[in-house]
């Protein structure tokens, strides 16, 4: 699928940022499959570009898990295992977990009406058809809960870790069956942080974070077979 790879230019980003987003974008949709490999040579041709700013992109997909490098065969996109997306959704819950018991003693009124704009902006995203625009309203969603918690370090980590999951949120959001499911659970976390209520928040975050889980697992094991 690497034919259908099209540069897009942005004047305000550096190159490799640039050809990072463009494989990036085509890995989540699926046009670079599993196991392809990212040829540095085949990729700089195609997209017009030096060597160097796709070999910083290689390692910038590295870091967000996906890429990897195999010696002897060089980098290809990775697959999407159970054991990656269980190691990353358990910290994922834990620490959304933490956030929601945080944003509820610190969030402010404006940050609250920041949260309900938010919960009905990926509402109205659902109705798009559009893939990335739901998974762009669904992280802003929980960049408001992010926020709202007060915490810098809690935020650095959690944005980091959002690269890690941006994959399989993509996956999860695919099937627009989950959508009302969605919508209902950032609805009660609204409602729970409004309320002050941090256990009744974090049992629905928990929920929230186990149902994309099992969601993507099954995904990745009909890909398996």
């Amino acid at each position: 699928m690497m034919d259908d790879l099209e540069l897009n230019m942005n004047a305000y980003l550096p190159l490799r940022d640039v050809v990072f987003h463009t494989l990036r974008e085509a890995i989540l949709k699926g046009e670079l499959k599993p196991g392809e490999r990212l040829m540095e040579l085949q990729l700089a041709e195609k997209m017009g570009v030096s060597r160097t700013p796709i070999r910083e992109a290689i390692r910038m997909l590295e870091q967000e898990g996906l890429a990897v490098t195999i010696p002897r065969k060089g980098a290809q996109v990775a697959g999407m295992t159970e054991k990656d997306m269980e190691d990353a959704l358990e910290i994922r819950a834990a620490l959304d977990e933490l956030a929601v018991q945080l944003a509820c003693d610190a969030i402010t009124e404006e940050q609250l009406r920041q949260l309900k704009l938010a919960m009905k902006n990926f509402e109205d995203s659902t109705r798009t058809g559009d893939v990335k625009k739901i998974a762009q309203a669904d992280v802003r969603f929980h960049d408001a809960i992010y926020t709202a918690t007060g915490n810098e370090k809690l935020v650095s980590i959690l944005n980091n870790l959002r690269e890690q999951v941006y994959r399989y949120r993509v996956e999860y959001l695919k099937d627009d069956k989950g959508y009302p499911t969605l919508i209902a659970e950032h609805e009660e976390l609204y409602d729970g942080i409004a309320r002050r209520d941090k256990e009744y928040v974090s049992q629905v975050m928990k929920r929230h974070v186990e149902n994309q889980a099992e969601a993507v697992k099954n995904i990745i094991r009909k890909q398996e077979i």
